[in-house]
């Protein structure tokens, strides 16, 4: 189209003329363009619509696009979305985050209890998915599309959607065709093993024009690549529990330990194994039912990240922050116990869509459980500041009395999520002037987790050894979700979440000049119903003969009778019910067919959580403590600005798409755990600061010349924060009552503060060029990410600075006819940064990129239209 006639064009637009005469020259434009960019289809706003006419900022990775790039689970193509990061401790142990709405994170022992609701929302085509610390990590088999919606997606998608949306959508029956594929991939792991993986499609018509049947199953095995290196285990003075408690002094009879039964290369393959059937069924021409059913079973062995210093020699800071220790090689980490992360789900769900009348009815239900269990070694715990107080015995200043047990010891996770959920939707017919869908959702979310830290290694209590060197067992609160602790355990979360919802939501579009000027409102109403029950129990007041304990010797044997920890079942509250409205306004401008000018302003929210205990901390200066741990989080909030476009140019083969956005984060749910500085030895949250987050997001994808296709995305974000409250003493009896507590650094960390894992500049970048000859296509592709620096935390918690990185990735493949093969390289370069800095094992933890991949794929395909 040349520059005159997309002017008049434009001008008829505005004016809501539709001229035949423009009309006819973007059709003739496409007709005579064979390199015109393609269509994406997505249902961002719950109906079906070409992805350049939706007003809200999306990335969309087809289930072509996954093939291209050879990426088949969440940590792979995360990286090639610029305004997604994840804080994590390996596969489907993590959180995700968008446009830098994060205070810190990353999963990690007892999160089913401790982690805050997630602020991304994951769904599993109508299911939603999400759990604290553990995003669900759909393996990317048969997938018709990956969307992404970034901005606060509150009122279609409700509680969790408070920064966006990721959206798994599976490929579909096919009432009309027979068709399949099979797919096999082999690869090897610089310093690591190789990889190999299965995937079979089959799509069967049953009965012609009423009933398919569409199944996949797969099977992906992925070499390790961590070592676990030759170390011991001694006791050191600067240990904090001997440098506070006992003078530096360690006893002479101190056991130490070495991992060689444990020394290994490799020691981390991850399985992916899984399957999903649907049958669709149409009922008649107005009618269809959708049943499906998936499974999947992940099984990662050992760990995902790297020790840059190792076990033997390591120091805590008084707040706990590692350093010093052997110095390790690049993916090593000196392990004294087995670790594994085993984590299974299957997924129901029934989608029905019908008509009655002109108003199209949508309902779904679905069903997911998934079980978690989860072993980690915990040894570095020795280290810490009571760790002396659980290992040791007779502790004085002389070396020669007293007795220290084995520092070997470790933390097991057992959690089960259940989710079931419906939603009905009604909307009229998408060609009226005035469209609009209504809706209700219930949804029934409970987390059951079970977590415990095995590190007492004083003996436990008999019948016949009852004397000052003992612990007496703990047992659960009655009224738990009952289990049985092994009797070395010094601390267990034994705690029921539940989350009831019911939400009823509208949306609005009135074409205020047809095809042309679109005004768009929504609503969304929610009411929570939480609950928890259960609790937490310590062994600190169990050890016989200890400072705080039980005398010795007793004649008493059986469980502890005087357990640190709290039952939540008996506080008061351990209920709440949030209630609410969230909103959304746009405002759609489409200059031409193919340009769309729009402003946003949207709002997102998520759940709160509960505290283990409302115990209270900080004394003030008239003895009486200041600050009391909160029951529990109320919903925070974000509030969305947005101008957007999406632009096509040159016939098609240039599309142009950006958003400049603010986000204002406000009463953000905030995480703490500070032993060391006064505010008790329980992680809790409360609800802190407010963000101002300010960005920009242009991405471009262009057919330069027949056969060449480069796109580029980028974002950048400039996060602050803009206020800074401080911990207010909340305890009528104190002295300060109502006043800001000083006596601490401002856990909330001081105006201007920064988001966690929110770099200022992400980006990536790629190319592929496609040709044929004789009866073959070929092609070759390129591309490179690269990741500005960012940190792990916000305020008073330890933060660690992550430093930027460049990674590269290429392919290479050809086909003829049903056949194609290719052959890839992943992390080229072999990058090993770190992706998620931690040191919540009390050691320095850093996981890193999977070292280069080099790997071919060989599949076949039949039937397919």
């Amino acid at each position: 189209m040349r520059p005159n006639q997309r002017l008049s064009y434009a001008i008829c637009s505005i004016l809501g003329i539709q001229s035949a005469g423009a009309a006819a020259l973007a059709a003739d434009a496409t007709a005579e363009n064979s390199d015109a960019l393609g269509e994406i289809t997505v249902t961002a706003q719950r109906r079906e619509e070409n992805i350049q006419n939706v007003p809200i900022s999306i990335q969309a990775l087809t289930g072509e696009t996954l093939g291209e790039l050879n990426v088949l689970n969440l940590d792979e193509f995360i990286k090639y979305l610029p305004n997604v990061t994840q804080a994590t401790n390996g596969p489907a142990q993590g959180d995700i985050f968008m446009r830098g709405l994060s205070v810190g994170g990353g999963g990690g022992q007892g999160g089913g209890t401790t982690g805050a609701f997630p602020a991304v929302a994951i769904y599993l085509d109508e299911q939603s998915g999400q759990l604290p610390g553990r995003n669900l990590d759909v393996y990317a088999a048969d997938l018709e599309r990956i969307e992404v919606l970034e901005g606060p997606q509150g009122t279609l998608f409700g509680g969790g959607a408070l920064s966006g949306v990721l959206r798994y959508i599976t490929n579909k029956p096919k009432l009309d065709v027979t068709e399949g594929s099979f797919e096999a991939g082999y690869g090897t792991t610089a310093h690591g093993d190789p990889n190999s993986n299965l995937t079979a499609v089959l799509n069967l018509p049953l009965i012609a024009d009423t009933l398919a049947v569409r199944g996949v199953i797969y099977n992906d095995r992925q070499g390790g690549y961590i070592n676990n290196v030759a170390s011991t285990f001694s006791r050191s003075p600067t240990d904090l529990g001997f440098a506070r408690y006992n003078s530096g002094v360690i006893p002479t009879n101190s056991l130490s330990i070495n991992n060689n039964s444990f020394v290994g290369n490799a020691i981390n393959p991850l399985t992916y194994t899984g399957f999903r059937l649907q049958a669709l069924y149409k009922i008649n021409d107005d009618w269809n039912a959708l049943l499906s059913q998936s499974y999947q079973n992940m099984d990662s062995q050992g760990v995902f990240y790297e020790m840059p210093r190792g076990t033997e020699g390591a120091q805590l800071t008084p707040n706990a922050v590692p350093f010093g220790g052997q110095v390790l090689p690049p993916l090593s980490v000196t392990l004294f116990n087995p670790s594994y992360d085993k984590d299974k789900f299957e997924n129901t769900a029934l989608v029905i869509n019908g008509k009655i009348g002109d108003l199209k009815l949508v309902y779904s239900g679905s069903y997911l459980v998934r079980n978690v269990s989860q072993v980690q070694d915990y040894t570095n715990y020795a280290r810490g500041v009571n760790a002396s107080y659980y290992q040791c015995t007779g502790l004085s200043t002389n070396p020669a009395t007293g007795q220290c047990y084995s520092p070997s010891t470790t933390w097991r996770e057992s959690e089960r999520n259940t989710h079931q959920s419906h939603e009905l939707r009604l909307s009229t017919p998408d060609d009226k002037r005035i469209r609009g869908t209504v809706g209700l959702y219930w949804e029934d979310y409970k987390i059951v987790d079970q977590t415990q830290w095995s590190y007492v290694t004083v003996p436990i209590c008999s019948p016949t050894g009852l004397n000052n060197n003992c612990y007496l067992p703990i047992q659960p609160w009655p009224g738990s979700p009952a289990f049985t602790p092994s009797p070395a355990i010094g601390f267990f979360d034994d705690v029921e979440r539940g989350y009831k919802q019911l939400a009823e939501f509208a949306s609005l579009d009135i074409d205020l000049i047809p095809h042309t000027l679109t005004l768009t409102g929504g609503i969304r109403h929610f009411k929570y119903d939480d609950k928890e029950q259960g609790g937490d129990v310590g062994s600190f007041y169990c050890k016989v003969g200890g400072a705080y304990g039980p005398p010795g010797p007793t004649t008493y044997f059986g469980p502890c009778t005087g357990p640190y920890g709290t039952n939540v079942g008996t506080r008061i509250p351990n209920r709440s019910t949030p209630s609410g409205n969230r909103a959304r306004g746009n405002l759609s401008w489409h200059i031409t067919d193919h340009d769309l000018l729009y402003y946003t302003w949207s709002q997102g929210f998520r759940a709160g959580q509960f505290n283990r205990g409302t115990s209270c901390h900080l004394p003030g200066p008239d003895k009486q403590d200041q600050y009391c741990v909160p029951a529990f989080t109320v919903p925070d909030n974000v509030t969305n600005n947005e101008v957007g476009w999406k632009t096509e140019w040159f016939d098609r083969r240039v599309q142009f798409n950006g958003a400049i956005y603010q986000e204002v984060w406000s009463n953000a749910q905030t995480g703490f755990f500070d032993p060391q500085g006064g505010l008790g030895n329980l992680a809790f949250a409360t609800n802190g600061p407010s963000y101002r987050v300010r960005g920009v997001e242009p991405s471009i994808i262009a057919r330069v010349t027949h056969g060449l296709t480069v796109q580029a995305a980028a974002a950048w974000n400039s996060a602050s924060q803009t206020n800074s409250p401080f911990l207010v003493d909340n305890n009528p009896q104190s002295v300060n009552f109502g006043k800001n507590i000083t006596s601490i650094p401002n856990p909330y960390g001081p105006l201007g503060s920064p988001t966690s894992f929110s770099p200022p500049f992400n980006a990536n970048l790629r190319a592929r060029y496609e040709w044929s000859f004789d009866d073959y296509n070929a092609f070759v592709q390129a591309g490179g990410q690269h990741q500005a620096h960012m940190i792990t935390a916000t305020g008073y918690v330890p933060a660690y600075d992550m430093p930027a990185f460049t990674s590269y990735d290429a392919s290479a493949g050809v086909a003829k006819g049903s056949w194609a093969v290719q052959i890839f390289g992943q992390n080229l370069t072999n990058v090993n940064s770190s992706q998620s800095t931690s040191g919540a094992q009390f050691i320095l933890t850093e996981v890193p990129q999977r070292p280069r991949v080099l790997g071919i794929k060989m599949s076949y395909k039949f039937g397919e239209k």
